[in-house]
């Protein structure tokens, strides 16, 4: 299959890829352009989620189980960030579905459980035969995860009983598995459980009213004396600085995901400026369209060096959490700037979904919040740089 560069890939870091990565990448391409691209207008307007699509990315190869922080990955993290950008510049909620099995709730198995859990459960996720989901985030906890973290984890012989509640929780209405962090009531430290979505007493219930990032099925979760075994527990989860580990692996991929969503927004008004005809021409034609064009294409590719540098150094092993926090934190920023452009170019029609820029607009909303808000990974960064902490 041939690939063809992408126009928004103003300084061609594509060309790092391999012959490999690149044909992988364009059969995924082919893929969302042929079964995605088409129906996510819809899903996105009835917030509803197309579950065929969870076994066709499958295929496509893009749940790797290879996530052990010491094993090199398959393809390099800058290949994962282009599939990651692939994913969010056709639509947002499809990257975070993406985001959410292979990097949370696979990355969370891989990185933290045994060699028996890994084993189990990680070539089913990767073959889409199961769906997980990652349950950290509470309703009064989502910044200070690492202290305050209301749910319970009650040793009682060879189980564990859960209880407390999560928010937020992305894939979690249809789920099969969770992992769920949650506090040890005897030693205080954060430990994570995988816990099957039927098990006595776990209920998942959807969030309605969301106004981004609508096609993911966030749900808010119910946790009442749920019983887990000890087999169940992610055996190298024993604090908060092992959930860390994922979120830091994690994080430059939703870097990647912000910049691929200000890439879609940029295409769309692109497209649809060379073909909107005022004043008898294109009105890409006009100084002020192409102003915006050229801010938004400053902004993508400026965003592009930073997140293909962070990977560059996952790969080497130097990445550390200040480098995935600004590149989160930057990228974001950014990508709010280019969708908000993107829209003031197409006027009227900006905000209807017809022409595709209205869903990249609204979707950034929820990319800027989540995996570390602004401010919290602008914090990170703070101490970092100063060698003072300004978190409280």
């Amino acid at each position: 299959m041939t690939f063809e560069p992408l126009a928004s890939d103003f300084y061609g870091y594509e060309n790092l890829l391999t012959d490999t990565e690149r044909e992988a990448l364009a059969r995924l391409r082919d893929y969302l352009a042929t079964d995605v691209k088409p129906i996510v207008n819809e899903h996105w307007e009835k917030a509803t989620f197309p579950h065929e699509i969870v076994k066709g990315l499958a295929d496509c190869g893009v749940y790797s189980f290879a996530w052990e922080e010491t094993k090199p990955f398959e393809n390099s993290a800058v290949f994962r960030g282009f599939v990651a950008l692939e994913l969010a510049r056709v639509d947002a909620s499809v990257a975070t579905l993406v985001g959410v099995q292979n990097g949370l709730a696979m990355g969370a198995i891989s990185v933290t459980g045994s060699p028996e859990q890994r084993a189990e459960w990680l070539p089913r996720m990767a073959r889409g035969e199961v769906v997980g989901a990652f349950g950290l985030t509470e309703p009064q906890s989502g910044s200070d995860s690492a202290q305050g973290l209301r749910t319970t984890a009650t040793r009682d012989g060879d189980e564990w009983v859960l209880n407390g509640s999560k928010r937020w929780i992305g894939n979690a209405t249809f789920s099969d598995i969770t992992v769920i962090w949650a506090k040890d009531a005897a030693d205080g430290q954060v430990k994570g459980f995988i816990v099957p979505t039927d098990t006595p007493g776990y209920t998942a219930t959807k969030i309605e009213g969301k106004q981004s990032l609508r096609i993911v099925q966030n749900a808010d979760i119910t946790l009442e004396d749920v019983r887990v075994p000890e087999s169940l527990r992610l055996q190298n989860a024993n604090s908060f600085r092992d959930t860390a580990k994922v979120l830091r692996l994690t994080r430059a991929e939703v870097a990647w995901a912000s910049v691929g969503n200000s890439v879609g927004a940029y295409e769309a008004a692109l497209h649809y400026t060379k073909e909107r005809v005022q004043f008898g021409k294109p009105i890409a034609s006009h100084q002020l369209i192409q102003d915006l064009l050229v801010k938004s294409i400053g902004n993508i590719t400026a965003s592009l060096g930073m997140v293909v540098r962070v990977s560059q150094m996952l790969d080497e092993g130097t990445q550390r959490d200040e480098h995935s926090a600004l590149a989160k934190a930057y990228t974001t920023a950014r990508m709010r700037e280019t969708v908000a452009w993107c829209r003031e170019a197409l006027g009227g029609n900006g905000i209807v979904l017809e022409y595709d820029v209205a869903r990249h607009f609204a979707d950034a909303e929820a990319l800027y919040s989540y995996e570390g808000t602004r401010e919290m990974n602008t914090l990170i960064v703070g101490r970092s740089i100063t060698g003072l902490a300004a978190f409280v």
